[in-house]
């Protein structure tokens, strides 16, 4: 028996928690888009070959600067005008567009020439410049908004920016804004802000959540144990398993993402079950008689299976999120799966070496066993021997209920339901969302299928054709392509008229306008053909309406394409990275169920293994499944959204409630070993497991619930319906698991 190695044991894991404590300040942040792409997608697959023949969708970093009643006004366009040019010379930065930057073709009895969209210097021109502006829609909703209260500096930005790459970027724009004294005025958005902010958020929030599960789980060891070497055993076991899990990441390079916020309280909370259920059976065996040794020989043989069953259950279902798509998903369900595991190899080599060191008196209060745990216990024995059809009854009628809920569940998940509450970053995404044109990206690539170039007349009439149609859907505001361009060229030519903003309607026309797009916006339209000219885009931004509804507004779109475009000329496709998050509505149901349905089958295969009785095994399920239908039927009666976030919930709650279940009939199957009748053994398993089930499942739902406090609303969602899952699970394997087993299984 490895208790005769206790010094050694205990110098290796001290060892080891010297060496995690180090890795553990390697640990990275990262956030990015590209996190959420579901791998192996063909659409993900079209999207990466699209950047080639163009460019990111997201290399962008867009700064708004409000100034009322209007931005027609020489002081504030001269800084404005400062600004930009500043934020042009950042290093990072590959091209910046304002509209006090860009100047606009006109035609004199000379020829072409051209004057500035805005002639900051001059205020006698605002009136004209404004109407000129805002009835070009290259421009409203992109530079300024439709009340012209607001500008914007679109800032293209090096492609794949990382971490510190991103940092430097914001800080800098952060300083100009400053500098000029926009900083109550201005709103950002764009990929390196939001890297920059959420990684901030999440090195917040896990730091907070640690804090909080720390203290949670200190006042629960102190009102259990009373006695500082209890606690202090029962704190170090937990705190050494947890730092030794971020050693473990910071050895093998895992970067911390959005989920990364859920491992201290995984960790917390396995843990602390662990040592729960070790100190229980220690100190029944103590009160026994049994010496400190045999003791910990017998608390180890008994209890240390069950313990290693639940662990490891509890690693399967975790292990099970693999089958998502989603990188961060992957990489969340195998991590947490190891973590589970080191706190089990903690708890069961480090702890019980310690343990078995001191005597009863020593780590527990002496009225432990005289509480009123009895009388709490005899109550529900009393449930489930007499009061069984009300219980099954009961059980039924909420397993409708849950169904009828989960038949309300939806998958319309959308970008503002995952930025953290109060933010700035929120703020400013919502003032994008109201002002201008939206952050999501959605892109249609047309591809020529003749040898007609992409920028021809035949081609761009078709283009103009779908970009009118996008137009119309009144949730895209924003959208630009050559067809666009030409339209404003057209107007031009037509001495400015409203009327004449249309595609040229001759070839004549359009070929006249395209030597003077060659001439003065030849660099605009460049970044809308590819170099072979045999593809062309439309650019737009659809607002955060729902991945649902884009979804299918999408499917209108097709069909319209299909009756409406001459498809023997082109072909068209939606792209864009706004679609491939989208996507993510599509696989998070899917492999939710593929993933859940394994651990399930799993898990199944071990508890048979364990009790080698199908009518056990099919009672001990029923209790379990309950849970999952009253987690999922809540997402439908609070319409809340399933999406990547929220799916981690389902695995949580099954690899951890069944956990109580595996110790209970553990116990249960050594009662019916020593000769007890059922009754008998369902009645001393209740005794015997019951405050361990009732402690743990204490633990489990303060550790869940102190999430309300994160400002995340995916980890707000994932705290409270875990919480008062688990408390549901506490009832059902209390009352239904007994009911069934006095029920149905035989002496």
């Amino acid at each position: 028996m490895f208790l005769k190695y206790r010094s050694l044991i205990i110098s290796v894991f001290l060892v080891l928690a010297i060496l995690s404590g180090y890795y553990a300040t390697q640990l990275k942040f990262s956030f990015s888009f590209d996190q959420f792409f579901p791998q192996g997608d063909k659409d993900l697959a079209f999207y990466q070959g699209f950047t080639k023949d163009f460019e990111s969708d997201d290399n962008f970093l867009l700064i708004a600067i409000e100034h009322s009643p209007t931005v027609f006004d020489s002081v504030f366009l001269s800084k404005f005008h400062n600004l930009s040019l500043e934020i042009r010379d950042l290093a990072l930065v590959t091209k910046v567009q304002s509209l006090t930057m860009l100047d606009a073709p006109v035609k004199t009895p000379f020829g072409y020439s051209t004057i500035p969209l805005i002639h900051k210097d001059d205020p006698s021109y605002y009136m004209e410049d404004k109407t000129n502006i805002l009835s070009d829609e290259r421009f409203v909703y992109n530079l300024i908004d439709s009340t012209a209260t607001s500008l914007v500096i679109a800032a293209k930005t090096q492609d794949d920016l990382g971490m510190n790459e991103s940092r430097e970027l914001t800080d800098a724009v952060d300083g100009l804004v400053i500098k000029f004294g926009f900083e109550d005025k201005a709103h950002i958005l764009g990929r390196a802000y939001f890297q920059r902010e959420l990684i901030d958020f999440q090195k917040k929030e896990m730091m907070m959540a640690f804090i909080a599960s720390i203290l949670l789980v200190s006042i629960i060891m102190v009102l259990i144990y009373r006695k500082p070497i209890g606690i202090i055993i029962s704190l170090g076991s937990i705190a050494l398993g947890l730092l030794l899990f971020m050693g473990y990441l910071g050895v093998v390079g895992t970067e911390l993402n959005a989920v990364s916020a859920l491992f201290p309280v995984i960790m917390l909370i396995v843990g602390s079950s662990d040592v729960i259920h070790i100190f229980s059976k220690y100190v029944d065996e103590l009160n026994h008689g049994k010496a400190k040794n045999e003791a910990m020989l017998i608390t180890i043989k008994e209890i240390g299976l069950a313990t290693f069953m639940t662990s490891f259950t509890t690693a399967i279902g975790f292990a099970s999120l693999s089958l998502s798509k989603l990188k961060t998903i992957q990489d969340f369900g195998w991590n947490a799966a190891v973590g589970v595991m080191i706190a089990y190899i903690t708890v069961i080599f480090f702890t019980t070496s310690v343990l078995s060191l001191f005597d009863k008196e020593k780590i527990i209060r002496q009225q432990y066993h005289t509480s009123n745990w009895k009388n709490i216990l005899d109550k529900v024995s009393f449930l489930v021997k007499f009061r069984q059809k009300g219980i099954f009854l009961i059980s039924l009628a909420l397993i409708l209920v849950f169904i009828f809920g989960i038949s309300m569940v939806g998958t319309n998940y959308n970008i503002e339901d995952n930025l953290p509450r109060g933010a700035k970053v929120t703020q400013d995404f919502k003032f994008f969302e109201k002002q201008y044109a939206g952050f999501r990206p959605l892109e249609f690539a047309i591809t020529s299928k003749t040898e007609e170039k992409a920028d021809d007349f035949l081609i761009l009439k078709e283009v103009d054709k779908i970009e009118q149609k996008v137009k119309s859907t009144g949730v895209i505001k924003s959208s630009i392509s050559l067809a666009t361009i030409y339209r404003s060229m057209n107007k031009m030519n037509n001495g400015n008229a409203d009327s004449a903003y249309v595609f040229p309607a001759t070839e004549e026309e359009f070929y006249a306008s395209k030597k003077l797009l060659e001439r003065a916006v030849k660099e605009e339209a460049n970044v809308l053909v590819s170099a072979e000219k045999n593809k062309t885009r439309i650019s737009s931004r659809i607002t955060d309406i729902g991945a649902d509804k884009i979804k299918e507004l999408g499917l209108q779109l097709d069909d319209w394409v299909n009756a409406n475009i001459d498809t023997s000329l082109i072909t068209v496709r939606r792209t864009g990275t706004g679609l491939i998050l989208d996507k993510n509505s599509e696989y998070v149901t899917a492999s939710l169920i593929q993933g859940l349905g394994l651990s399930i089958l799993l898990i199944t295969l071990l508890m048979g293994f364990l009790f080698r009785s199908m009518r056990m095994l099919v009672l001990a399920l029923i209790p379990n499944l309950i849970p999952l239908l009253f987690a999922a039927a809540m997402l439908g009666f609070f319409s809340i959204e399933l999406e990547a976030g929220v799916a981690i919930m389902f695995t949580i709650i099954f690899g951890i409630a069944v956990d109580d279940t595996i110790h209970f009939l553990s116990r249960y199957k050594i009662c019916l070993q020593q000769g007890m009748n059922n009754e008998e053994a369902v009645q001393q398993t209740i005794n015997e497991t019951g405050k361990a089930i009732i402690f743990t499942t204490i633990i489990l739902f303060f550790g869940f619930f102190n999430m309300i406090f994160s400002v995340n609303p995916p980890t707000f969602t994932v705290g409270i319906l875990i919480s008062v899952t688990l408390v549901g699970a506490l009832i059902c394997d209390l009352l239904l698991l007994p009911a069934l087993l006095l029920r149905f299984m035989k002496d």
